[in-house]
């Protein structure tokens, strides 16, 4: 079992920043990638950034350039740097890690931004 535990949301205006953390714990070794989605009202949750043990990285086409996923391993930590935010980028914001055989979710942080 992996858990997760993320920090760092808040209320910000339309281009400013906020970077969130997300610290594992638990079955850590077990894990292969760490990633954040989001998920607004009437909408699935969707893929912000991912980060895989290999080092490769991906981004939602909507994030590219503004958004930068990072991981402190010696921390068990992920971090998503948020930068020129927009109102469309408010949601709730989750962390998530996948080993092998499934993916493990953070609780949840908000994410506001006011035009």
């Amino acid at each position: 079992q992996v858990q997760l535990v993320e920090s760092g949301g808040g209320l910000v205006q339309a281009g400013g920043s906020l970077r969130l953390s997300c610290v594992a714990s638990g079955s850590i070794f077990s894990i292969n990638a760490m990633g954040w989605y989001r998920r607004t009202p009437g909408k699935q949750r969707e893929l912000v950034a991912r980060s895989t043990n290999g080092g490769s990285t991906n981004y939602a086409d909507s994030v590219k350039g503004r958004f930068t996923i990072s991981r402190d391993n010696a921390k068990n930590t992920v971090y998503l740097q948020m930068n020129s935010l927009k109102p469309e980028d408010t949601a709730v914001y989750y962390c998530a890690a996948d080993d092998n055989f499934r993916r493990y979710w953070g609780q949840g942080t908000q994410v506001s931004v006011s035009s």
